[in-house]
C-alpha cells in the first residue's frame, strides 16, 4: 500500500476532474553511464560515498507536476519486455494509470494506458491469460469520501502485446479496494487473486479463485476493515503460499493467513499494537538477515486521521523476524515521523539489505523535516539511520530497483501533495547514486 494507505485514498480524486483524453508526454533526459552490465538491484558495485544527503542526485521523470499531484502507487517493471525497466504510475489526481517507458537507457517517455480508473490505489503485473504479455492489475477505491458503500472494484488492463491496454472489470460492488495481487494459491496452475478492501465500517480480505476465461470465485478470508497490503509469500518454506495482511483503521495488526496449498487459510495475528492511532502505513516481504526465511518489514506513519495532518512521535519502521514454525520476533528498527512505503535494497554494496522509506506526513514548514530515509543494515540486527533528503516533500511511495542494469540501485518516488505548504512540489522523481 504499497504505498498509499486507504485512509489517504479515501480522499483521492474528489476534487479531480475525470481525464477522458489520453495524453502522451515525452520527457527526455539523458545520462552517461559506463560499464553497464546485467545485474540485480544492489549488486556488487560499491559506491564511493557514504549514505547521506549527497548520496543521490534527483530528477523529475514523466509528466512534469502541475498543481498538487496525487501519486498513489508506483511499480518498477519491464512492461514491454525490451530489457529496460519502466515505471507504472497510479495517478489519483487524474484517475489514470500511466506508463513511464524507458525507451533507451536513461530516456523516459510517459503515456496513459487503458481507460480511467476511479481512485487507483495499488498496482501489480501478471500474465493473467497466458498470452506471454504482462497485464496490469489495479485496485480501485471507486468513491472518495469515507463511507461504507460497495463501490470498489478490481480492474485488469489487458495487454494485447502491441502496447495497447483495455480495461476489464474482474469484480465490482465491493468495499473500497486498496490491494490486489496475483499468485498461484492452489494446484490448478492458474493465477488466482488476493484482494484487500479497506472499506470503512466494513472491509475484508478475500482470495479469488481463477476458474478460467476471466471467471473468478470469491472466498472470504478476513472480515475486517482497514487492509492496506496483503502480499503473498511462502513463510514456512513448505511450498505453500501464505498471505500477509497489514490491517489498520480499527485493529492495527499484522495477520498471517497460513495456506495449505489447496485454497484453505488459517489466520494468525503476528503483531498488534494497543495504540489505536498507531497508523500502520506499508509492508513488504524480505529476508533481512539472509537466513533463508522471508521476514516482514512494516511502517507506521499514517497521519490522515488528524485535524491537522502530520507525524506522531511513535511513527517508525519495524521488522518481524521470521524464526520459523510460525514464530516471529519483533524489532523496532528506528523512529521516522510519517514513515511510509518500506522497501529493501543493498544500497552500499555490503551484501546486506538496507531499508528505505519515505515520509508522507511531516511539518513541511520546517526545512529540516526529512522526506527520505535509509536504515543501513550493519549486520547482527543493527541498523543505522541516514537522512537521504529533505525535499521534495509529501512522498507517499518509494521503490528501489537497478533501473540501468549496472548493479547499482536507483530509487523512484511519488508525491501525494495533500496538505500545505506546497513549496517543494514533485510528481515522480528518479534518484540516481552519485559515483
Amino acid at each position: 500500500m504499497s504505498a498509499l494507505t486507504p485512509k489517504a485514498k479515501a480522499f483521492i480524486g474528489a476534487a479531480a476532474a475525470l481525464v477522458l483524453v489520453a495524453a502522451a508526454t515525452v520527457i527526455v533526459a539523458t545520462r552517461a553511464r559506463s560499464g553497464a552490465a546485467s545485474g540485480a538491484a544492489g549488486g556488487h558495485h560499491r559506491p564511493l560515498r557514504p549514505l547521506g544527503l549527497d548520496f543521490f542526485t534527483q530528477r523529475s521523470i514523466g509528466t512534469p507536476p502541475e498543481g498538487a499531484p496525487w501519486i498513489s502507487d508506483l511499480l518498477v517493471v519491464d512492461l514491454d519486455g525490451d530489457g529496460l525497466k519502466d515505471i507504472l504510475v497510479a495517478d489519483g489526481r487524474r484517475n489514470r494509470i500511466s506508463w513511464i517507458r524507458q525507451v533507451r537507457l536513461g530516456v523516459f517517455e510517459e503515456q496513459d494506458i487503458g481507460q480511467p480508473v476511479a481512485g487507483p490505489a495499488h498496482l501489480e503485473v501478471a500474465d493473467m491469460n497466458g498470452t506471454g504479455h504482462l497485464d496490469v492489475l489495479v485496485s480501485s477505491m471507486g468513491v472518495i469520501p469515507p463511507n461504507n458503500d460497495k463501490v470498489g472494484s478490481v480492474i485488469v488492463l489487458e495487454n494485447d502485446g502491441t502496447n495497447h491496454f483495455t480495461n476489464r472489470v474482474l469484480v465490482q460492488n465491493m468495499a473500497r479496494v486498496t490491494y490486489v495481487a496475483a499468485a498461484k494459491l492452489t494446484n490448478s496452475g492458474r493465477l488466482d487473486l488476493v484482494v484487500g478492501a479497506f472499506g470503512y465500517l466494513q472491509g475484508e480480505v478475500r482470495w479469488m479463485e481463477n476458474l478460467g476465461n476471466w471467471q473468478f470465485k470469491s472466498h472470504p478470508l478476513l472480515d475486517l476493515p482497514g487492509t492496506v497490503h496483503a502480499p503473498v509469500a511462502d513463510l514456512l518454506g513448505d511450498g505453500k503460499p501464505d498471505i500477509v495482511a497489514l490491517v489498520t483503521h480499527n485493529t492495527e495488526e499484522v495477520h498471517v493467513l497460513w495456506g495449505d496449498g489447496l485454497g484453505h487459510f488459517r489466520d494468525q495475528v503476528v503483531y498488534g499494537s494497543s495504540n489505536k492511532d498507531y497508523g500502520m502505513s506499508g509492508l513488504c516481504i524480505a529476508d533481512m538477515n539472509q537466513d533463508g526465511r522471508p521476514d516482514i518489514v512494516f511502517t507506521n506513519g499514517d497521519g490522515f486521521d488528524y485535524a491537522v495532518p502530520g507525524s506522531r512521535p511513535w511513527h517508525g519502521v519495524q521488522w518481524l523476524e521470521n524464526r520459523g514454525q510460525g514464530k516471529f520476533t519483533f524489532h523496532r528498527i528506528g523512529d521516522f515521523p510519517g514513515a511510509y512505503s518500506p522497501c529493501v535494497a543493498d544500497l552500499t554494496g555490503s551484501g546486506r539489505l538496507d531499508i528505505i522509506t519515505c515520509c508522507g506526513f511531516n511539518d513541511w514548514s520546517d526545512p529540516e523535516a526529512v522526506s527520505l530515509m535509509c536504515f543501513e543494515n550493519e549486520g547482527s540486527g543493527h541498523f543505522t539511520p541516514h537522512v537521504l533528503a529533505h525535499y521534495p516533500t509529501h512522498l507517499i511511495v518509494v521503490r528501489a530497483a537497478d533501473l540501468f542494469n549496472d548493479g547499482r540501485t536507483e530509487l523512484v518516488t511519488g508525491a501525494f501533495m495533500f496538505y500545505p505548504p506546497y513549496e517543494h512540489v514533485s510528481r515522480v522523481t528518479l534518484w540516481e547514486p552519485r559515483p
